[in-house]
């Protein structure tokens, strides 16, 4: 064998090594970020999961709105990349305790009954007003001691939560995407798809809240998001008691 030709071989069994090295490297380097967010999401392959929707509040009938049908495609995008199946189920369609299944919920306290238990049990330092009538507060946030007020298309706030409970190796997270509108909504399940990495680095498999606010949404829609804080401590802790009113007696002998 000539050293032209030797040459030739030796190069190509070194591109050919290089070449599977690297399909290696990448195989791996994927792998284990499918893992990551497998478990960030507790989504195992071929495990089940809930997609809770909400109901349109400007109908009567049960219909979905058309910005919140955009929210659950993203949703269950990030679902089957995790190798998951998905259940859609309506708001009021959902009987099962809490951590069987990994679940989404989405909408607000005023369209979807299940947020309501959800805030309930879990996030006890949270008020949304579900008042339909107009006003500065309609559909404003407490959280803790702060409030939170719309301004439909300038600013509306939503919170994004992943919320478990018991052992959370072996129960699966609830996902709440709560929001003052369905435009809000989006935004968070956006957010979430566009940082989950991130969010799984500093959160990895424990409770957090955080509030988010949509920037000018009427120019924007769902893609300039503002992180407004992490609430996990506020939202979480029950909110004081108010004050007892002063009785006639006591006011007249504190002046």
């Amino acid at each position: 064998m000539s050293d032209d030709v030797r040459n030739i071989v030796l190069g190509v069994i070194a591109a050919g090594l290089s070449a599977a090295l690297g399909w290696i490297a990448r195989t791996y380097l994927w792998r284990r970020r499918l893992r990551r967010k497998q478990a960030f999401f507790g989504l195992p392959a071929n495990s089940e999961s809930l997609l809770v929707v909400n109901r349109d509040s400007a109908t009567a009938e049960p219909a979905v709105h058309r910005i919140d049908v955009f929210a659950l495609l993203e949703l269950s995008a990030l679902i089957k990349d995790c190798g998951a199946h998905v259940q859609v189920v309506l708001q009021d369609g959902v009987h099962q305790g809490f951590g069987e299944r990994t679940e989404f919920c989405l909408g607000g306290p005023a369209s979807n009954r299940r947020m309501t238990a959800h805030m309930a049990a879990m996030l006890p330092g949270v008020r949304v007003n579900v008042d339909p009538a107009p006003g500065p507060d309609r559909a404003a946030f407490q959280v803790g001691s702060e409030r939170y007020r719309m301004d439909p298309g300038v600013t509306e706030y939503v919170l994004l939560a992943r919320l478990t409970a018991g052992d959370s190796r072996e129960m699966r997270p609830a996902f709440l995407f709560c929001g003052q509108r369905a435009v809000a909504n989006q935004a968070a399940t956006r957010y979430l798809a566009r940082h989950h990495e991130r969010l799984a680095r500093r959160h990895g498999d424990t409770t957090f809240v955080l509030l988010l606010k949509v920037v000018n949404s009427q120019a924007y829609g769902p893609d300039v998001v503002e992180v407004v804080g992490d609430v996990t401590r506020a939202a979480t802790s029950p909110l004081p008691a108010p004050a007892p009113a002063a009785s006639p007696r006591n006011s007249h002998r504190a002046s």
